[in-house]
């Protein structure tokens, strides 16, 4: 068996997935080999990095079980990471995974972070606004805090995020 940072190489250098969808398929039936994809999310090559942290959120996505290990990992290591595609994804693998009271707030500075500026990645920025939002509906975010850093990605320069952000506002605002 091939290793998985040969496969998630394979595939050139554009935004395509390559053979990712392989080693999802693989640890669907044998989730045995996801420390080594885990492991990938670090390797040298962005694109390996970007490929493996994908196939291991869609995962978690399917069986979060299977990600409660990697938290630490995910809050540790992954959330230093500048790459933008490991960033939206460990935004959503937060919104994911079960987290206690001090990883939660962990979590919530990491967003928070993410959201100050109107300057970070549009997806990025989808992202965590998305996660923040949902821990705010969970009671763990104060409304005025998040109304405050949504209103800050209205000035976003993608039109996208300013939509999203705008939406987001309007469903915190009537929840209260």
């Amino acid at each position: 068996m091939e290793p998985f940072a040969e496969v998630l190489a394979a595939g050139g250098r554009s935004n395509s997935l390559g053979r990712a969808g392989e080693v999802l398929a693989l640890l669907r039936d044998d989730p045995a080999r996801l420390d080594e994809l885990v492991a990938c999310i670090s390797h040298d090559d962005p694109w390996v990095r970007m490929r493996a942290v994908d196939t291991v959120e869609k995962l978690v996505r399917e069986r979060p079980a299977l990600g409660q290990p990697y938290l630490p990992h995910v809050l540790d290591d992954l959330a230093r990471s500048g790459q933008p595609s490991v960033q939206w994804h460990v935004a959503q693998l937060l919104a994911l995974l079960g987290l206690d009271d001090d990883q939660r707030a962990r979590a919530v500075r990491w967003l928070t972070d993410r959201l100050r500026t109107a300057d970070v990645d549009w997806i990025v920025a989808a992202q965590s606004m998305a996660t923040l939002v949902g821990l705010h509906h969970d009671g763990h975010v104060a409304t005025d805090d998040v109304v405050a850093l949504l209103e800050v990605q209205t000035t976003h320069r993608s039109a996208s995020v300013r939509r999203k952000a705008a939406g987001f506002l309007t469903a915190v605002r009537e929840r209260g």
